[in-house]
């Protein structure tokens, strides 16, 4: 491939990207994540990815989109491969991605493998020259999740439409490389495939064994290596596969040029006969036991390989070229910043190692839909990647710095990668902790029920970190200086950076009281932070009509304060507003671009916070938002409402002012996503849905399954409010509507209320 030379003469180590383009079929259903993302609507997002610096591009060509009934069009291939030719961006083509083909195919169909073939011949006759392809990326797991789980299309649910769809799959990608070959003849296949390994108990290792050895399949059959001493030979037969077709991949082998290793941290398994250690829907099993099957990160005392074990295992098995064709991690952007980084990482300690890694891919460039659920429902629950696509133009996301960074072999500093990822951390055990050595095959080894922290492994699987510094080091870094520890959103931010590994200091006014100057320089001299939440304030609308200077002091100089302080020490600050700037005229939800028209002081004190932070640091984050529902915070009006109505208790609310009510936990883990990305300005952040105090009690108690005909709905004069409100302050978004729809957020409050992580 293409690319300057590493040490030694090899080929540099290249940047890709990829964009998450699954065309998967569930019933007569196709979930498209390029509709969905937008892009197949955007021709300038190809300039976006250029502009990161990447190489390679894995992009779509896909049969379902271009050929539906038999007939390509190629008019939107032609206008984005045409435009990536331009860009200087190698494509990476794929033909089919997660699916089954148009409908009058599928993967049980014999078909497949022809219909395929000539989709491929036309694509390589329209584009003589591109020269890498995918044409089924990772068949093996399509195969898992259309044949064996019954997750999509043809929904088989054993073994022998497991075997079928695999093989049909591998046919199909020797067929369809065979014709692109006959066009040109320089053409390469990269194959993809996610490899997770499973981890076992001793009672288990037959079937960890099983499935050590099926993960390899795709891959061995298209390297001819499935013959008769094959250990899972056996298994294919008994599964409906004949000796002579399995001989036709040992005949005729069509080795893939560069082996693409998607790794997820949940792909990795562990599997325990022991199902009181596990929450019910994690058990399952075998014909011979009963077992439960977990995410091995959450039990391996000592973690597990990531993408360096698996790096190594693929060059020992095969000793051909390796990429990393998928980085990703759904989550918080830190998380994500620290999964990319240690992702290439490992790639540069494998090159180090002597293992020949051509590229680190930062894979669903404009992240992914519902693969929370396997994609098998339009749930609208959206991943983030380098861009987010949730404003009106895709909007670079931190992880964009980190992507042009590496393209460019330059540093990349950010804060939050002086903590290693979740995976790396204590906190990731759930569940009593076991030891297995990563080297071996399935390889369990005795329980290690005293704690992880005796049961480190051998150092082969230790992931390997941008500083060369092992991420096992917990390494704290400069902290996040929230004020407002009294406060419901204070509380909330201290709780959140906790769980997300954000060192963080919660400061009451003793310890910085934010309009007093030679305050707030004393406490950001002595925790020297890199970024400031100002989550303090006064929050009593209807008293700071009785005491505006109090209000004003709190809510607009104490503010102000922190922006020059922050913006003297380039810090990055985050500071609160309110949907009470509104004066309520409206009938549409206000965007961020709508003048600031408050009725009462505390709007007043808002409206002049927003004014002097930007003006003072133009830099800084300022965030309106709503009516909070918090799940550590009972004295918030949902929990009133909810207590007083299972109480038997009547209680009001008013039916004529429209708020756009907020979750804490999805308001703070989006603040601090856009404090990472280095965003600035006004923003809007609320639960999608506008609706009267009223109808928010009303859609809780239902929720709940609690009686509301006490609920009393009510004019807000008759609830002798002293503060006007706003008839209406819903809240819109020009920048983007990052948060979920309220009855998402309801429905996660009545859970996480009662104890369960806010995430």
């Amino acid at each position: 491939m293409s690319g300057g030379a590493g040490e030694g003469g090899a080929p540099a180590l290249e940047i890709w990207g990829g964009v998450e383009c699954t065309v998967n079929r569930v019933g007569d259903a196709y979930h498209d994540q390029l509709e969905r993302s937008g892009h197949a609507r955007r021709l300038d997002d190809l300039d976006r990815f250029a502009e990161l610096g990447i190489r390679a591009l894995r992009y779509p060509v896909l049969w379902e989109r271009t050929a539906p009934d038999g007939r390509a069009r190629f008019a939107w291939a032609d206008a984005r491969l045409g435009r990536l030719r331009e860009l200087g961006v190698r494509p990476i083509v794929g033909l089919v991605h997660h699916g089954s083909g148009p409908p009058g195919t599928s993967l049980l169909d014999p078909s497949f493998v022809e219909g395929l073939a000539r989709f491929a011949r036309a694509v390589a006759e329209r584009y003589p020259w591109v020269e890498d392809y995918t044409p089924v990326n990772e068949p093996l797991t399509t195969a898992r999740f259309s044949g064996l789980y019954g997750h999509w299309y043809p929904h088989g649910q054993d073994g022998r439409a497991f075997v079928r769809a695999l093989l049909t799959q591998c046919r199909a990608i020797a067929a369809a490389m065979r014709a692109v070959r006959g066009v040109n003849p320089r053409a390469r296949l990269v194959q993809t495939e996610d490899l997770g390994k499973t981890f076992s108990t001793p009672l288990l290792a037959y079937q960890a064994e099983h499935e050590n050895h099926r993960r390899w399949l795709s891959l061995d059959l298209l390297m001819g290596r499935v013959d008769r001493d094959h250990p899972f030979y056996p298994q294919l037969l008994d599964w409906g596969a004949s000796p002579g077709e399995l001989e036709v991949f040992v005949a005729s082998p069509c080795p893939p040029d560069i082996l693409g290793v998607n790794h997820y941290i949940t792909s990795e398994r562990f599997i325990d006969e022991r199902l009181e250690r596990y929450p019910s829907w994690f058990h399952g099993g075998n014909d011979r036991h009963a077992y439960a099957d977990v995410e091995a990160v959450r039990v391996v005392a000592g973690g597990v390989g990531g993408h360096l074990a698996r790096l190594l295992e693929v060059w020992e098995r095969y000793r051909r070229p390796v990429a990393i064709t998928e980085a990703h991690l759904g989550g918080s952007r830190e998380e994500q910043l620290r999964w990319l980084a240690e992702a290439h990482g490992a790639a540069v300690a494998a090159r180090a190692g002597g293992v020949d890694v051509r590229a680190v891919t930062a894979w669903a460039l404009l992240g992914s839909f519902d693969w929370d659920s396997l994609v098998v429902r339009d749930r609208g629950r959206y991943e983030p990647g380098v861009f987010d696509v949730r404003g009106q133009a895709p909007r670079p996301t931190a992880l964009a710095g980190l992507v042009r960074a590496l393209a460019r072999g330059a540093p990349f500093e950010h804060p939050v990668l002086a903590t290693p990822g979740w995976w790396r951390r204590p906190e990731r055990l759930l569940y009593p902790p076991v030891r297995v050595e990563e080297g071996s095959g399935a390889a369990p080894v005795e329980p290690c029920d005293d704690g992880a922290a005796r049961c480190e492994p051998p150092g082969r699987g230790a992931a390997i970190e941008p500083s060369g510094r092992g991420a096992a080091g917990q390494a704290e870094g400069p902290p996040v200086l929230i004020a407002g520890a009294t406060g419901t959103l204070g509380r909330a931010f201290a709780r959140l950076c906790a769980y997300r590994g954000l060192p963080h200091r919660l400061m009451g006014r003793l310890d910085m009281d934010i309009a007093d100057p030679a305050s707030v320089e004393r406490a950001l001299d002595r925790h020297a932070p890199w970024a400031v939440v100002n989550a303090a304030g006064y929050v009593r609308v209807d008293d700071a009509e009785l005491e505006p200077h109090r209000c004003e002091r709190e809510n607009a100089s104490g503010p102000a304060v922190l922006a020059a302080a922050c913006r003297a020490r380039g810090v990055r600050l985050v500071t609160f507003s309110s949907d009470q700037v509104f004066d309520g005229t409206g009938a549409t939800p206000y965007v961020e671009t709508d003048p600031a028209r408050p009725l009462s002081a505390y709007g007043r004190s808002k409206a002049a916070a927003e004014q002097q932070v930007l003006s003072i640091f133009p830099t800084a984050l300022v965030v309106r938002t709503a009516a909070f529902i918090d799940p550590w915070d009972a004295s918030t009006f949902v929990a009133a409402a909810l207590r007083a109505l299972r109480d038997g208790r009547p209680f009001s609310a008013a039916e004529d002012l429209i708020v756009t009510p907020t979750y804490t936990p999805d308001l703070v883990n989006a603040a601090l996503d856009l404090l990472i990305d280095g965003e600035a300005g006004l923003w809007h952040l609320a639960n999608r849905d506008a609706v009267t105090w009223a109808e928010l009690v009303a859609r809780v108690a239902a929720l709940a399954r609690v009686d509301a005909r006490r609920l009393v709905r009510c004019s807000s004069h008759a609830l002798y409010l002293v503060a006007p409100r706003p008839r209406y302050s819903a809240l819109g978004s020009r920048r983007g509507l990052l948060l979920p729809a309220l009855d998402d957020a309801l429905a996660r409050y009545l859970v996480e209320r009662d104890g369960a992580p806010a995430r």
